[in-house]
């Protein structure tokens, strides 16, 4: 794949409560038996971000550059073997959307998202590409995402363009090739969201099923 920065030629744009009160306890004569069947525990919270934005960026300050994310994460359903069977406690899924247009000229992809992992108001994923005119099919992109806070605009970034080159990494004509990304990996985010936003819900990975729980602490 030839690295190619995200708007370096027209021909080819690359990447889009009420308050408590106190009230007597019941007797234990008023408090009704609740049958165990009827009983749910909460799901657990999964980590997740949705948004569509517009970006800046300031390779190309004046096209118009979009992604739109849907993604969850989805612990151990894309199994490994051997090295991770059960799979892995970021293994996500949903798509990505980006396009990047240029005067008439619009480069876009979509992507399927394989891993997700989030710290506070920031989240980091990967997607595969299904269908692009811009990037090769079964490319893997990194994109990571930081929703504002205190009046802070939404940021994202991206592997390709500025970040993720390696200089031993060249093609036949000297020309460099964008490495693959990998799982989860991608960028801090150096762009800002000029419309649009993010909504990122973080959730702690989950500990992989196979590995044995740690053992008490005695003091």
């Amino acid at each position: 794949m030839r690295i190619t920065t995200i708007g370096a030629t027209a021909t080819a744009v690359a990447v889009l409560a009420s308050p408590i009160t106190s009230t007597p306890a019941p007797t234990p004569a008023t408090v009704p038996a609740v049958p165990a069947a009827s009983v749910v525990s909460k799901p657990a919270k999964a980590a997740s971000v949705h948004g569509e934005a517009r970006i800046s960026y300031i390779e190309s300050i004046r096209d118009d550059i979009r992604f739109t994310i849907h993604a969850e994460q989805t612990p151990f359903t894309r199994p490994m073997p051997p090295t991770a069977p059960e799979g892995l406690p970021t293994d996500a899924r949903g798509t990505l959307k980006f396009s990047h247009s240029r005067g008439e000229v619009t480069g876009w992809a979509e992507a399927t998202v394989d891993c997700l992992v989030t710290s506070g108001r920031t989240a980091t994923l990967t997607a595969v590409v299904t269908k692009s005119n811009v990037e090769e099919p079964g490319a893997r992109l990194g994109i990571s995402v930081q929703q504002g806070g205190k009046g802070e605009p939404d940021r994202l970034g991206f592997s390709w363009g500025v970040v993720n080159v390696d200089p031993e990494n060249v093609d036949e004509n000297g020309q460099l090739v964008r490495p693959q990304a990998g799982s989860c990996m991608a960028p801090a985010p150096f762009t800002t969201v000029i419309k649009g936003g993010y909504k990122v819900i973080h959730a702690e990975i989950t500990k992989s099923p196979t590995q044995p729980e740690p053992a008490p602490h005695h003091s």
